[in-house]
């Protein structure tokens, strides 16, 4: 098998990560100097980061494109409060009800990446509302009423969100740099082969069912911790908003709008449409008006979202592997 030089990581990229590092050094000393608002809104904007980064691995590099991530964003608040109420507590919790979130996309995975493309996306927003009726009847939950997570009482309310803010600051980092490596190792290779022509991936004896379901895992796994952040920063869970489908909808409209398919892509999307919520947010049904009109106008005159306008220009997007591969723009690495 023919071997692939790899260049040396470009200047522009390596002073993109060293800003990178930086603003995350900053984020994390900001609490000792902002105000309760600010740091509660930069949690929301680390949680819609995670969430983007997640659903751009699914579907910007396996070509999974599912409307059901909701499931997992539920069920990660939820296996939460579980074990909360068996006595584990709240902090701990969060990663622990993210891990059996995993188990249980384990299990889905058997089924669910069977099935052809417009199935899989059907087949995960029915799972999703499968999931929220049979949660709805636990009677901890009490139903559509929803229950609250008072064990995150028992902490000062500034100590709890700087807790969750740092949690959400270090999960985001984990997950950008998590999915920047493995994006620029074989399975990332191997996952846009898939997706580019899973026949043909198939053929030079990728294991396409394995590499999918390994996407799978870590993205619902990614999205269930963000829940759990999620639900640890509101204290009330809600089945009909924790498993509500708005949640995927943001995914995408992050991604799309950010660049499907790009590293970069979808956190420019989180920051837009952060800021959108910031400066429509109140204006109710207009807010949603406004969305679904900068949806439109991505879709018609920018399909390739932000970043597109970069390679439009005839450049390379930043923290590409392309580059490296000494491959020219929108050429997929071999795996």
């Amino acid at each position: 098998m023919k071997t692939t030089h790899i260049l040396p990581m470009p200047l522009s990229d390596r002073w993109l990560i060293g800003l990178a590092c930086l603003v995350f050094v900053a984020l994390a000393l900001l609490p000792l100097v902002a105000s309760a608002l600010v740091v509660d809104k930069l949690t929301l904007l680390f949680i819609l980061i995670m969430f983007a980064v997640m659903w751009n691995l699914l579907a910007g590099y396996a070509g999974l494109v599912s409307v059901g991530q909701q499931a997992f964003v539920g069920l990660g608040g939820y296996a939460m409060i579980r074990l909360v109420e068996a006595g584990l507590p709240p902090f701990p919790a969060i990663f622990m009800g993210a891990a059996l979130t995993g188990l249980a996309a384990w299990v889905l995975s058997w089924f669910v990446l069977r099935m052809k493309v417009g199935e899989f996306a059907i087949a995960t927003w029915v799972i999703a509302e499968a999931i929220r009726a049979v949660v709805s009847f636990d009677p901890l939950i009490q139903g559509e009423t929803g229950t609250s997570l008072v064990a995150l009482n028992a902490y000062a309310p500034e100590i709890r969100r700087l807790t969750v803010y740092l949690l959400a600051l270090a999960s985001m980092g984990v997950m950008i740099w998590g999915t920047w490596r493995l994006l620029h190792g074989r399975i990332g290779a191997q996952s846009q082969a898939i997706r580019d022509d899973e026949g043909a991936a198939a053929s030079v004896g990728i294991s396409t069912f394995q590499v999918k379901q390994r996407i799978y895992i870590i993205a619902s796994v990614g999205c269930a911790l963000a829940g759990a952040l999620w639900l640890a920063s509101a204290i009330t869970f809600q089945p009909r908003t924790a498993f509500g489908v708005q949640w995927s909808v943001f995914m995408l409209f992050m991604v799309l709008v950010g660049g499907l398919g790009t590293f970069i892509g979808p956190i420019l999307g989180a920051l837009l449409f952060f800021a959108l919520q910031e400066i429509f947010g109140d204006f109710g049904a207009w807010y949603l008006a406004g969305i679904g009109i900068v949806a439109i106008v991505f879709a018609l005159y920018l399909p390739r979202g932000l970043v597109g306008l970069w390679l439009d220009r005839g450049c390379d997007e930043p923290l590409s592997m392309r580059k490296r591969l000494g491959l020219a723009p929108g050429q997929t690495p071999r795996a």
